[in-house]
């Protein structure tokens, strides 16, 4: 019989998410799975006292990974319609999914039981043999510490996440020293992230961009994906990034950069 309960300690999980992430047809976005995954509600399914899979669910009551063992005797497929139809009283109502076309048993779970579908994100991917535009090139600096509430505050202006939040993002970042700042004039006018993997997909690196809205379509975005790219290759690592699917600007300044796009993040919403 299949029990369901919350895990405490994520890495109980260590083992079950390596599967998953093995399972995967091309890198997961770095901030989806890094980011929002951690911060997020984990339950663990058992067999018999033994941990065959797993789901994690975010605040909003979205599922973000659904994994089970080939080993398990339960039905996925049964399983997952559960969960979404929420008869499991351990786990709060789910309304819907994210999940990514890199992800193919837990996207078509998704796809059997939507009620709406639609592209929320775009995944990209460096290409080395992609010739990219002939543009200028900026140099940005590592981030120090005495610069983190400067960049918690440019960064909570530009695109509006939580100052708590950024704080301790930002602040991790800084100590792996992968957080970098372009100033002119002595101010702020992008940062960019080159996040490198602890786990799962150790061969490429996350990046990420902010550009300060006065300084937007000028070539600025390209120019310090380019400079990102550059300290990926220095670790050997692929560069990875995705963007929201509206965010036309971006997926422009992304491909000059030499990024091609092949995956998704999907949003499924449940009846």
């Amino acid at each position: 019989m299949l029990k369901i309960k919350k895990i405490i300690n994520i890495n109980d999980l260590t083992l079950l998410k390596e599967h998953y992430f093995s399972h995967s047809i091309g890198p997961l976005d770095g901030m989806w799975h890094f980011g929002f995954v951690p911060m997020s509600d984990h339950f663990g399914f058992y067999e018999e006292n033994k941990l065959i899979g797993y789901c994690c669910i975010n605040s909003d009551g979205f599922l973000l990974q659904f994994y089970l063992s080939k080993e398990a005797q339960t039905n996925i497929s049964e399983l997952f319609k559960q969960l979404i139809n929420n008869e499991i009283s351990t786990i709060n109502m789910i309304k819907g999914a994210f999940v990514s076309t890199a992800e193919p048993e837990y996207l078509s779970l998704c796809l059997d039981n939507a009620n709406t579908v639609n592209a929320h994100s775009m995944m990209f991917r460096h290409e080395d043999s992609i010739k990219t535009k002939s543009i200028a090139q900026i140099q940005m600096d590592l981030v120090k510490t005495e610069e983190l509430a400067e960049l918690v505050e440019f960064a909570s202006q530009t695109i509006g996440a939580p100052k708590e939040w950024l704080n301790v993002y930002y602040k991790n970042l800084i100590t792996r020293q992968e957080l970098w700042v372009y100033r002119k004039n002595d101010h702020v006018i992008a940062t960019g992230e080159c996040r490198r993997f602890d786990e799962y997909q150790k061969n490429y690196a996350d990046l990420g961009m902010i550009v300060s809205q006065n300084h937007r379509g000028k070539g600025i975005a390209t120019q310090v994906l380019n400079f990102l790219v550059q300290q990926a290759n220095r670790h050997n690592l692929q560069a990875i990034c995705s963007t929201e699917s509206m965010n036309i600007g971006a997926q422009k300044a992304i491909s000059n950069a030499g990024f091609t796009s092949k995956n998704r993040i999907v949003r499924f919403d449940f009846n």
